[in-house]
């Protein structure tokens, strides 16, 4: 075998991001003082009497986004502000001290037990109000502050961090002790990844909902630190760092030519994030500016269904509830995964594979479940599974799943249907990873081929399903 193949899928994901992988799609939760300020970001000097809700919902929210098919929620616990929306003892400058007067985050940690959604917790290190930021004894204050959040409120599936670093209220900017914080986190919560700026999860580069044409788990390990330097982090909110890509030199990530002489990889997958309205913290005035479903369902396809996690932010109003509109969205974001990929044509399809190695087996790509997977005999890089049904279906949607615990394989594939005894294609694709979503215009057949063409070293399925919805949503991104 070729040593830089070798080299490459020898990189898999650790347990905790395995887990990460699965949940696929969850929401973000922005409310604070900014919410009564009507701004993105505050500079830590609002008057906490402000934040008043006169009817908070907060199991409203957390239903809302299940309804959506979300598995979790990514609660805000401490802005760029400081405003602290737990119980701390680190400062004065929290939720205990204004009108409302409760613990906001255990209110939406025992709302997730409740609805069974997983908890995950964002905690800006850029205080705007904390006297200490910028000193050394900051890091101490915000250990503590991690120490509180991480054993009061039961399991967390993820510590999301950004690398925003501005001046705090004495001027001065703060030396981010990350690997102190890092270790701290693996010890009270091992099973939680740490997102963006952190080791387990990369950002996509953008708030807007972009994404990259081929996404890669499989990256250079130098990638690991670019959200932590100072330099490069976030210093304003702008229009222009919401919605600007990354720039096209790191358009590929991961692709084999990409990687040659990249030196160390690593596994290191991406999310995207992006919000259901033009900005993070609620604005009356986008009560009727919400994203339109086509647009949302695009994103949805074009990253769960791209090798990417989705996070998408819901913000709840000044009231404490979601508003009508933003529910309506959710619901029906939830109505078209559940109406389109809850049932699998090929379920009772014959499966055929043109080679199988002695630890794989083709029936089990039936089921996405992680008990057993199709890989081709040792030596093949090319390979052809034919899926015969029972009677003649209708299809527009393929997906497919490679077994990533034996890192990601799949570099180039086709998609034919059989139409009058002969074989048409139907998508042509390349990354596959944890999951790729094909869509493609309705076709009549009783039988379909996955065509792999290139891989690295054999390639796997874990599962492989054929679809129709109803509803397929116009594709406003670049072709895949």
């Amino acid at each position: 075998m070729d040593k830089n193949i070798e080299k490459m899928i020898a990189v898999v994901p650790s347990e905790r991001q395995l887990k990460w992988q699965e949940l696929e799609f969850y929401g973000f939760l922005h409310y604070g003082l900014n919410t009564y300020l009507e701004i993105e970001w505050g500079d830590g000097s609002a008057a906490l009497d402000i934040l008043n809700p006169s009817d908070m919902d907060v199991e409203q929210w957390i239903v809302s986004m299940k309804a959506a098919e979300m598995k979790g929620i990514v609660m805000f616990c401490k802005h760029h502000d400081g405003f602290c929306l737990w119980d701390t003892k680190t400062t004065s400058y929290n939720i205990m001290n204004t009108p409302y007067g409760k613990d906001l985050l255990k209110e939406v940690a025992d709302a997730c037990v409740k609805y069974d959604m997983k908890l995950g917790l964002y905690l800006s290190p850029w205080d705007r109000s904390h006297p200490a930021y910028g000193t050394e004894s900051y890091n101490d204050v915000f250990i503590q502050q991690l120490d509180e959040i991480l054993t009061g409120y039961g399991k967390v599936f993820c510590v999301w961090f950004d690398g925003a670093c501005g001046e705090g209220k004495n001027g001065k900017k703060q030396r981010y002790d990350w690997e102190r914080y890092y270790a701290f986190i693996r010890e009270k919560q091992p099973e939680a990844v740490i997102s963006v700026a952190g080791p387990d999860v990369r950002w996509c580069g953008n708030e807007a909902g972009w994404h990259r044409a081929q996404e890669w788990s499989v990256v250079p390990a130098k990638l690991m630190s670019a959200e932590c330097v100072a330099e490069l982090s976030q210093q304003e909110d702008t229009e222009e760092f919401r919605a600007k890509q990354v720039n096209s030199t790191m358009e590929d990530l991961g692709s084999r030519k990409a990687l040659e002489g990249a030196g160390p990889l690593a596994w290191y997958p991406c999310e995207v994030d992006t919000s259901i309205r033009p900005g993070w913290f609620y604005m009356e005035h986008d009560d009727n500016r919400i994203r339109p479903l086509d647009e949302l369902l695009d994103i949805y396809l074009n990253t769960v269904g791209a090798n990417a996690n989705l996070i998408l932010n819901v913000p709840p109003c000044r009231e404490g509830y979601f508003k009508k509109n933003d529910v309506k969205r959710l619901n029906e974001i939830g109505c078209f995964i559940r109406d389109t990929f809850s049932y699998n044509l090929a379920e009772d399809a014959i499966i055929q594979a043109d080679s199988c190695a002695e630890d794989g087996l083709v029936e089990a790509v039936r089921s996405q479940n992680m008990d057993g997977y199709w890989k081709a005999a040792a030596g093949k890089e090319t390979a052809e599974l034919e899926f015969m049904f029972s009677s003649e279906k209708t299809i527009d949607y393929c997906m497919l799943m490679e077994d990533i615990r034996q890192s990601q394989r799949i570099e180039k594939f086709r998609i034919l249907y059989r139409t009058e005894g002969a074989w048409e294609e139907i998508f042509e694709g390349t990354a596959v990873g944890h999951k790729k979503i094909c869509r493609f215009e309705p076709v009549k057949t009783d039988a379909v081929k996955v065509v792999i063409d290139e891989s690295r070293s054999c390639p796997t399925l874990r599962f492989a399903g054929f679809y129709y919805g109803y509803y397929v949503p116009e594709v406003k991104t670049r072709s895949r």
